[in-house]
């Protein structure tokens, strides 16, 4: 019973957590015109 709860608990905290990062909203930002290139390392 006590699993129940806690799981009960943990699902209510997670329910308010993201109901107030939506409430906050998402922060502007941009992204970068350069493409991000990586380099894959030489085989020998």
């Amino acid at each position: 019973m006590r699993a129940l709860v806690a799981a009960g608990i943990g699902l209510v905290a997670a329910v308010a957590l993201v109901l107030a990062m939506t409430a906050v909203g998402v922060p502007p930002g941009e992204t970068s015109p350069k493409p991000l290139h990586t380099t894959v390392p030489r085989h020998p």
